[in-house]
């Protein structure tokens, strides 16, 4: 099997769920607009205070993310199942480690990298200085792509639930609660001015590993939600 053939199927597997998210832009900015809506509600329900808000503002930046980033995990494989198209990845030649994880990149392309980049704005609103943004960002990249990883393992694990999302949510929040720390630390430091290379380390080995051992994860769960 040749790196080429891999690289185009990965490539056509991007371009066709890029293609199938331009019909559905509603799906797309469903997570960014919970995203913007939680993180833009705390200084209306907490304070206007922006020294307050700055000191909560890692939490609920990391929280925000994690809940929006989840919104659209359960559709990640589902409908592909539902169509056929996963059964045809299957039999199709290509390793289907890699066309899954050609569908979590997409993932990624579409909701954690939108994602980091509204960081500013709404981090604006919860004071966080200008001087900081480049930490966050670098943080939120690297923390988003091991969430995009995770909860591709936990959409595999839940095909074949009817009640997906719940499950979903059970088993991918547990093994978040380590980007969750990490990346919360990483922009407490940033927002202090200290710094955070300690934390993006962990948040960067966190997503090597994730890269290396999740595909492989997600494809043994999608064969056996399939059978």
């Amino acid at each position: 099997m040749s790196a080429p053939g891999m690289v185009r199927a990965a490539a056509w597997v991007v371009q066709r769920d890029l293609r199938l998210a331009t019909r559905r832009p509603a799906q797309v900015l469903q997570p960014l607009a919970f995203f913007a809506v939680v993180t833009l509600l705390f200084p209306l329900g907490y304070t206007p205070e922006l020294a307050k808000l700055r000191a909560i503002a890692p939490g609920v930046l990391w929280v925000a993310a994690l809940l929006a980033s989840m919104l659209a995990l359960e559709s990640l494989f589902r409908e592909d199942a539902e169509d056929g198209t996963l059964e045809q990845f299957v039999v199709s030649g290509q390793p289907l480690t890699i066309l899954l994880l050609a569908k979590t990149a997409t993932h990624w392309l579409l909701t954690g990298l939108p994602l980091t980049l509204m960081a500013p704005l709404v981090g604006g609103a919860l004071g966080v200085p200008f001087a900081a943004l480049g930490g966050i960002l670098s943080a939120l990249v690297l923390g988003t792509i091991s969430l995009s990883l995770i909860g591709a393992v936990g959409a595999g694990l839940t095909l074949a639930s009817r009640r997906g999302g719940v499950l979903l949510s059970l088993l991918t929040l547990p093994l978040a609660v380590p980007v969750l720390i990490f990346g919360a630390r990483a922009t407490e430091l940033a927002i202090a001015g200290d710094s955070l290379t300690g934390p993006l380390y962990l948040l960067g080995a966190v997503a090597v590993l994730g890269i290396t051992l999740a595909p492989l994860a997600a494809a043994a769960a999608v064969r056996i939600g399939l059978e």
